[in-house]
């Protein structure tokens, strides 16, 4: 028998069978106490509001939400589907988030090639990352247009924090490891691409997380102020008549949206961290 051989065939220690056992109780406890959070709050959200602890009006009900999505399936000459409104508002946010990735990407690289223009440049992506991007919806609007300016608003409010991450990112790499592939003759251009950019995916995974929210923000923000059709749309169409079911069902799909959002950049993760 190999020694590879005689290596596979010796079963794992009790020691070690004990400690995966607790790593499965202590899954199983955190995906429990998950589901038990969201169970209380929706049982909550049923029961004070029908026994008028909380105004009804204003709140609406969980068991109310189902029947009014399936009221909004059916399209009018006055309204669209709602599958119309999710559609448009999950297409701009994929828009606005490939976007601000693939940008925030590029500039961040010339940043690090150029350390003199991260000088000249650094103060005023701190200011403009710090301003409240809703200031600039009327303006976008004006010069962009009604549909132009949700993925303008999409775009501006995540594209500066994914340059900040990213060039930190790129600031964080050994620089031993830089310096090895220097003394090999690596050029700038292969140290950037064989060296940086692989050595920084978690960071890239961590503006996938942050930006998966902030284009949905940014998009929201643009249709409330200018779209006729969306999510943000049909939730200020709703509010404006005093509807909170509508209002309510469009929060609830939104949170359906950006849940799959995460578990589609948690599968990517998983499977990116897997490979390096």
């Amino acid at each position: 028998m190999s020694k590879v051989e005689s290596l596979a065939t010796i079963s794992p220690s009790p020691q070690y069978l004990a400690w995966l056992q607790r790593q499965r109780r202590g899954h199983l406890l955190v995906r429990a106490t998950q589901v038990a959070i969201l169970v209380v709050f929706l049982v909550l959200w049923e029961v004070l509001p029908k026994a008028l602890i909380v105004n009804p009006v204003l709140t609406s009900y969980p068991s109310a939400l189902w029947p009014t999505f399936v009221s909004l399936l059916k399209s009018t000459p006055q309204q669209a589907s709602i599958l119309t409104h999710t559609w448009a508002t999950v297409l701009a946010t994929i828009l606005g988030f490939t976007g601000a990735m693939v940008l925030g990407t590029a500039v961040a690289a010339a940043l690090w090639w150029w350390n003199r223009l991260y000088k000249v440049l650094d103060p005023y992506l701190v200011v403009a990352n710090a301003m409240p991007k809703t200031a600039f919806v009327p303006i976008f609007y004006i010069w962009l247009g009604a549909t132009m300016s949700i993925y303008g608003m999409s775009l501006a409010i995540s594209v500066f924090i994914t340059i900040l991450m990213i060039y930190s990112g790129f600031q964080g790499i050994d620089p031993n490891k830089i310096k090895l592939a220097q003394t090999f003759g690596a050029t700038k251009a292969q140290i950037l691409t064989k060296v940086v950019l692989p050595g920084s995916v978690p960071t890239l995974v961590a503006a996938l997380k942050v930006n998966a929210g902030l284009s949905l923000v940014g998009v929201i923000v643009g249709e409330f102020q200018s779209a006729n059709v969306g999510l943000g749309y049909l939730i200020q169409y709703g509010s404006q008549i005093f509807k909170m079911n509508i209002v309510m069902t469009g929060i609830a799909i939104l949170a359906i949206v950006s849940s799959l959002m995460y578990l589609a950049i948690s599968w990517l993760e998983v499977a990116v961290m897997r490979r390096r």
